[in-house]
């Protein structure tokens, strides 16, 4: 999937997140596509969030006398260079070889923390080998001491936070995953999980997600038969008891689930629909954002994610009071464009995006950004 020798312009060529995803479009089989960029049901919670965003305009303030923009942020006690993380997402490797690994150096050389997920196809350890700032995202498994056990590698492997995936009791139905009879392919598997206790040599770090069959989704299948449907807030207080980590609660959207999270000792909340990958009739983020802002009222930090396609969506989530987002599909893009050249493109976009929005609002800091006003189209 990487760039051609003679093609290395092209990367030049990217000038925003949009042309990225283009390049990724051209080097990715028409499955592992849709898998990336499809969402649940009829999708109009993508383009919902996309929406939502699009119609909020801060308002620039001006005369500020700085003429410099400093992006840098401080996210769950560490520094980064901007208030942005990479989120979560499984099984990199179907999008490049280098998979989580090009990705978390890339994060890493950016200075942002990178979001190790429970169905990464490389080990927890093998990804913050790299270096960096890593935290570990939890799916909750129906075997309580496996998730332990993760927690426990994600500890020993240097994570500084343990952010809990709340929003997949089941998978939402992904149609064009459905369609495709999609599958992983033999040489990618959830590489922190052990095989199925039927496998054979043969078919060792094989699961569900790996058996093709007309009409259904193989990683939908082997979701239903390792997540727990039934996860609830006493599992949380229970994992909150177990682990120093700082523990943040991902795909919250109603403000009184906020403040639960709050109330079980939770360092942040992430508002997030899923990338609109879960229930299809759920809100965009950024509009429950300034509700669970609300809610919380500075008790923990808040994050956003979901449709951000730009450091002018950054600015947008400061403005409305949050702490920094998460940014997904698009490191995805850039992986699929050019390995780890490719995420590293993207982040410094997104960073010299947010500086310019910055400059072109008044702000010379992200204080600066959470005064701005918003306007609603």
């Amino acid at each position: 999937m990487t760039v051609p020798a003679h093609e290395g312009d092209h990367r030049a060529a990217a000038l925003s997140l949009a042309d990225v995803a283009l390049l990724a479009a051209d080097r990715l089989p028409a499955d592992v596509r849709d898998f990336v960029d499809g969402g649940s049901g009829d999708e109009s919670t993508q383009a919902a969030n996309r929406a939502a965003l699009d119609a909020l305009r801060p308002v620039p303030r001006v005369l500020g006398g700085t003429g410099e923009a400093d992006t840098s942020a401080t996210l769950l006690g560490s520094g980064a260079a901007l208030p942005l993380a990479v989120a979560p997402m499984a099984y990199q490797r179907l999008l490049h070889p280098e998979g989580e690994l090009g990705a978390a150096r890339a994060a890493r050389d950016a200075g942002v923390p990178y979001v190790i997920s429970t169905l990464s196809s490389f080990p927890i350890e093998e990804i913050t080998a790299v270096g960096g700032v890593c935290w570990f995202q939890l799916y909750w498994l129906r075997d309580r001491a496996v998730v332990l056990d993760l927690v426990r590698r994600a500890e020993a492997a240097g994570c500084e936070a343990l952010v809990v995936t709340v929003d997949v009791p089941h998978m939402g139905r992904r149609l064009r995953d459905v369609r495709n009879g999609f599958s992983l392919p033999d040489d990618v598997r959830a590489a922190n999980l052990a095989p199925a206790p039927d496998a054979g040599p043969a078919a060792a770090g094989r699961t569900a997600a790996h058996d093709r069959a007309s009409g259904a989704s193989a990683v939908a299948t082997h979701t239903a038969l390792a997540f727990d449907p039934a996860i609830g807030w006493d599992d949380l207080a229970w994992l909150r008891g177990q682990t120093a980590l700082p523990l943040v609660v991902k795909g919250v959207l109603d403000p009184r689930d906020a403040a639960r999270a709050v109330g079980i000792g939770a360092a942040g909340v992430i508002v997030s629909n899923h990338g609109g990958r879960q229930f299809a009739a759920a809100p965009p983020s950024v509009t429950a954002l300034a509700s669970v802002l609300d809610e919380v009222g500075g008790r923990c930090a808040v994050l956003l994610d979901s449709g951000v396609r730009g450091g002018t969506d950054i600015l947008r989530a400061l403005a409305l009071g949050a702490d920094g987002a998460l940014c997904g599909r698009p490191v995805l893009w850039g992986l699929a464009a050019d390995g780890e050249a490719g995420v590293r493109h993207v982040l410094r976009l997104l960073h010299t995006e947010l500086r310019e929005a910055l400059l072109l609002s008044g702000c010379p800091d992200l204080a600066a950004a959470r005064d701005l006003d918003v306007v609603r189209l």
